[in-house]
């Protein structure tokens, strides 16, 4: 089932439209109770994905990050099951229906897509491949534990404020799982901004679903120092940390 909230996709198995309760968040314990929160750090993965400014060597190194993460959250995940990547050539995104004129990733189904384009190709840098790659990743995280699907069902008063804020905790907590996935794999990350500033495509950029950027950093940075997934549980956080 696909559905669209505010032009791009809710990253997880089912995407979600952006429903939400006035906070605090009470009487839903799959989001803030969520048995992935008492998992313990993720294990260490030796990921030597390198890549090249050729299709070939892009396309390998982003089955590469895939198969690591898979490895990384497989025993954090209660059901995991392997994610696989389908490379695609339309612009189209499958999710929020935009057309992205450059790379992107994005849960659409039970695949994660890619669709590899100059930008990603031929950039001798992996950073935006790597941020964009992780970030799509939350979608397995949030949809394979309930999370996206609590989410997707929450009452709500329709008030424009209300559902910002629910929205904010729900991909800042996607922000704080990206930082979780890239301490596993081993990546080194001084310029949290850098990392967040890949993770969408332009097209996205006027959107507001994410937060503040400050908090931005802040969710990531918590995910990536604790290495853990109950240090993203954005659903019991203050208001003003998810602004």
């Amino acid at each position: 089932m696909i559905m669209k909230l505010a032009g791009v996709a809710v990253a997880a198995f089912v995407l979600f439209a952006g429903p939400a309760q006035a906070a605090p968040v009470k009487g839903q314990p799959t989001l803030t109770d969520n048995a992935v929160y008492k998992k313990p750090a993720l294990k260490k993965v030796s990921c030597k994905a390198v890549k090249g400014t050729t299709k070939a060597s892009a396309e390998k190194y982003v089955k590469k990050i895939v198969s690591c993460l898979n490895t990384a959250w497989k025993g954090t995940i209660n059901g995991f099951q392997p994610v696989k990547v389908r490379f695609k050539q339309d612009e189209q995104a499958c999710a929020s229906g935009n057309d992205i004129a450059g790379s992107y990733a994005e849960i659409c189904s039970r695949s994660l897509d890619v669709r590899l384009a100059d930008d990603w190709i031929k950039a001798k840098s992996d950073t935006k491949v790597f941020a964009a790659l992780i970030r799509a990743w939350n979608g397995v995280v949030q949809g394979m534990t309930g999370i996206g699907a609590a989410y997707s069902a929450m009452p709500n008063d329709r008030s424009g404020e209300d559902i910002a804020e629910q929205t904010h905790r729900y991909f800042l907590q996607g922000d704080c799982f990206a930082g979780v996935s890239a301490k596993s794999l081993g990546r080194k990350v001084t310029d949290f901004k850098q990392v967040i500033s890949g993770m969408e495509p332009p097209e996205y950029s006027y959107l507001k679903h994410n937060g503040k950027p400050a908090n931005r950093v802040y969710w990531m940075k918590k995910g990536y120092q604790s290495g853990r997934p109950g240090a993203c549980n954005t659903w019991t956080a203050p208001a003003a940390k998810v602004a």
